[in-house]
């Protein structure tokens, strides 16, 4: 067992928690057994990854913007190369928001289900609720206020206020960049070392994850056993994979436009690092062969895809970003909640910072979703319904990733004259 890849270990998991569950729910005292000593696993999962989100934010994005000290030097490639990422993580998010609006895969789900699962999460959904009403009697731009904490410290204590803690995130990070290097460099030693020990940490959580799968999917079939949340759960896979795909098309639109490379060079250059993304579920792993592909393959300078590929490791999560507007509406459809064109806006706004911030690391982007959740005010305990599939998804978003590092690599490269032919 322990011999078994992680993913394949999930989903073992996954298979052997809806069987266990459908056996129990055949046995009068099965759904308490489950309720009472199986489900409690799946929530310590559930919090562990909480737990770590609060400081997952804040090791990555310090750490990340802090290693942007190069841009003094390369300032026309990093401008660029920022703008661009921060360009496609919109645009992926604006897709995947486009696609769950308009499948609705949660909207499947029967009123009966609905209602199910509502009731298993009474006191968070009326928590929800009390927090939007009070939203409502807000000035136009209290969520612009909301923004900017006024205490970090009472921030880091809720994951609703994320959003404040990647604002802090993002000015401190700025703040290093700003003062001389020897006084910046022991507080950047700390968080690169911080950092390093999250990541760490969360590869700790994820020893456990099969179990967690286990546990969450027993519970599931028993307290909603009805065939429709998981018909609802084939379709939302179906929507995020559709959106995966689309943007690769549109990766392979943008490099043609505005480079002229074939697609097929830019697909059969990039493959080897898009298999080893699949297989890793890591752009961090995947780095050293992206960047021999882009270099050797395509054409792109060193000296741009040196700077330009290391950043998108850690800023651009194109893949993450359709994965987390996707799965928070999905989530909001499958309760019933009604999202709002201010609460989707704030999604995209929360989902392109929060990519930002995710590890390149397997199933970073879970984490990363408790942050839109948070501020979109989707319960939290709605990542049972999807966690299940997370782990083949998470592969397929890798993909995405790597791809999107590459064409902004060449479309870098191209526009200081440093992409070759």
């Amino acid at each position: 067992m322990n011999k078994l890849a992680l993913h394949w270990k999930i989903i073992i998991g996954m298979i052997t928690g809806v069987i266990f569950g459908m056996l129990f729910s055949q046995i009068s005292w099965g759904g308490n057994f489950i309720s009472h000593w199986i489900k409690p696993f799946g929530t310590i999962f559930i919090n562990l990854l909480k737990l770590i989100a609060m400081p997952l934010i804040l090791a990555s994005l310090i750490k990340g913007v802090s290693d942007l000290k190069d841009i003094s030097k390369l300032s026309k490639i990093g401008g660029r190369t920022i703008i661009i990422y921060l360009c496609t993580t919109v645009l992926a998010v604006v897709i995947g928001l486009f696609l769950v609006n308009t499948l609705s895969p949660g909207r499947s789900i029967s009123e009966k289900t609905r209602n199910e699962l509502m009731s298993s999460y009474k006191s968070d959904a009326e928590e929800k609720q009390s927090a939007a009403a009070k939203q409502i009697q807000t000035g136009p731009l209290q969520p612009l206020i909301d923004v900017f904490p006024s205490n970090i410290f009472n921030a880091t204590t809720d994951n609703k206020n994320m959003l404040q803690v990647i604002f802090f995130a993002l000015f401190f990070g700025i703040g290093m960049i700003l003062i001389p290097e020897k006084k910046a460099k022991p507080v950047k030693k700390f968080f690169d070392s911080f950092n390093s020990i999250i990541l760490k940490l969360i590869d700790m959580i994820m020893i456990i994850s099969p179990y967690g799968v286990f546990a969450l999917l027993a519970a599931l079939v028993v307290e909603s056993p009805s065939a429709d949340l998981f018909i609802a759960l084939g379709a939302y896979s179906l929507t995020l994979i559709l959106g995966l795909i689309m943007m690769i098309f549109i990766y392979i639109l943008i490099v043609k436009t505005f480079t002229g490379t074939n697609p097929i060079t830019f697909l059969k250059g990039i493959s080897p690092a898009q298999l080893l993304a699949f297989s890793t579920s890591s752009s961090a792993a995947t780095l050293p062969v992206t960047m021999d592909r882009v270099e050797n393959e395509l054409g792109v300078d060193k000296e741009v895809s040196s700077f330009v590929l290391p950043i998108g490791a850690t800023i651009n999560m194109d893949g993450t970003s359709v994965y987390q507007a996707v799965a928070a509406v999905f989530i909001a459809q499958a309760f019933g909640m009604d999202l709002s064109f201010t609460t989707q806006l704030g999604i995209v706004v929360t989902a392109s910072l929060a990519s930002i911030g995710a590890a390149a690391v397997p199933s970073a982007g879970m984490i990363m979703l408790i942050i839109v959740l948070g501020q979109a005010g989707i319960p939290e305990a709605g990542l049972a319904l999807i966690f299940a599939v997370d782990r083949p998804l998470d592969m397929c978003r890798t993909i995405v990733n790597v791809t999107g590092d590459a064409t902004v690599s060449m479309l870098v490269a191209k526009s200081v004259g440093k992409l070759k032919k």
